[in-house]
């Protein structure tokens, strides 16, 4: 079995967390030493003093959670985060362009981002919602998102609609074909879901942190309820 805990990027993202919620979060995270931990941007100096040191990664979303922002906002916020020194960024493309077939304004959105992660050396992920579009329209964001110079794509933000559907991810990794990697995120709950995915090709997986436990000591998954 591979080392699934390498494979966690540990969602830590609920608005009402308190700072007490986050520490006790990331510690955990870091115990069980998840490839990273995904944070609010208001939390990114707490999770680079926790994570000094361990083998667990600080990531950021950006755009988060609906992907509506100016893109000059957005490579505001990159630039704010990469001057902070964070190790990855999380980025929701606007869906509602998506799905409005605006593939210019969105792959120009990205390039935005990605132009600026790319010379600092900080992979992007760029999320497009998947439960939200069509199989035409997956197979043509991975194709923007190559052209765009993003690191991976991912399915969802796992706050909007479902999450990481199978089909989703094979139409994304055939789509791919080793171009760009591939992150399925939200609903994965137990090992065996997350294994599944790992089995299909996927290079990430974005899991709630109360899952990452369960999943990677194979206990009994928690309910369906939140990421």
């Amino acid at each position: 079995m591979p080392d699934i805990n390498r494979y966690l990027d540990a969602a830590i993202l609920k608005p009402e967390f308190t700072e007490s919620d986050l520490i006790e979060a990331i510690k955990a995270c870091i115990q069980l030493k998840t490839y990273s931990v995904c944070v609010r941007p208001c939390d990114i100096t707490i999770a680079q003093q926790l994570c000094q040191e361990t083998e667990t990664a600080v990531c950021v979303v950006l755009g988060f959670p609906h992907g509506v922002q100016l893109p000059a906002s957005k490579a505001d916020e990159a630039r704010r985060y990469i001057e902070r020194g964070v190790d990855e960024i999380d980025m929701v493309a606007n869906y509602g362009w998506i799905r409005s077939e605006k593939w210019k304004d969105v792959e120009a959105d990205i390039v935005t981002v990605a132009q600026l992660t790319r010379s600092a050396g900080v992979p992007l992920k760029v999320i497009f919602e998947t439960a939200h579009l069509s199989s035409e329209a997956i197979k043509r964001m991975v194709e923007v998102c190559v052209r765009a110079g993003a690191d991976f794509v991912k399915t969802s933000t796992g706050f909007n609609g479902e999450g990481a559907k199978v089909e989703d991810v094979q139409i994304m990794l055939e789509s791919a074909a080793g171009r760009i990697k591939v992150k399925p995120s939200g609903g994965i709950r137990d090992q065996s879901d997350a294994l599944n995915f790992i089995k299909m090709g996927a290079h990430r997986l974005g899991v709630g942190w109360t899952s990452c436990q369960t999943i990677c000591e194979g206990t009994k998954a928690q309910s369906k309820s939140g990421y």
